[in-house]
């Protein structure tokens, strides 16, 4: 099979996995599957990956590491544009942490999801809180942050699913300059 061949027929196990993975999670999809939905022999899944664990391993790599850069006020207000609002059509529409929590019953992704949010997230949150228990805040904050994410995106419901970061901007000022003890910036501006 010619480089070229064997490159796009890669790439797009990748991607049907990708989407696989991001809407059914690790154990409901099977091999034949992502084979099935790039078009090819599930053996090759096994000749360029080795395992289906490799291939998630692979797909889910490619994670969003680390906060936009700005002023410490509108942290909030960022993660909100980056998490939420950001356009996952890569995967399936939702933040790829979605797949990673449809595939939590395995320790790997559990450990991966756990450094992604405590190491990235919470761990910014907490050290802009301001009091004796920011670590509590920062992890409030952060489940608060990912349920809008969720039910945004996951379970679309109706308002949510409609707003826009300008939308949210006064309530995310509101909850978040409550629970960091501190003034936040809310999410107006661009969303993506």
């Amino acid at each position: 099979m010619p480089k070229r061949d064997r490159e796009a027929t890669r790439t797009r196990l990748l991607e049907a996995a990708r989407l696989r993975f991001a809407r059914e999670g690790y154990d409901a999809t099977s091999v034949r599957d992502i084979a099935g939905d790039a078009g090819v022999d599930a053996t090759l899944i096994f000749r360029y990956f080795g395992s289906k664990k490799r291939l998630f391993d692979e797909v889910t790599a490619d994670l969003p590491a680390g906060l936009p850069d700005g002023p410490e006020e509108e942290l909030v207000a960022r993660m909100l544009r980056a998490v939420v609002f950001h356009d996952w059509t890569r995967y399936g529409g939702e933040h790829p942490l979605v797949a990673m929590l449809r595939s939590s019953a395995h320790d790997d992704a559990r450990q991966r999801i756990r450094r992604e949010v405590c190491d990235t997230y919470v761990d910014a949150l907490r050290d802009l809180a301001e009091g004796d228990d920011r670590e509590l805040r920062a992890e409030l904050l952060s489940a608060w942050l990912v349920g809008i994410g969720i039910l945004r995106s996951v379970v679309t419901t109706p308002a949510l699913a409609g707003a826009s970061a300008d939308d949210l901007a006064p309530h995310v000022e509101a909850v978040a300059s409550a629970l960091l003890g501190r003034p936040m910036r809310g999410a107006t501006g661009s969303e993506g």
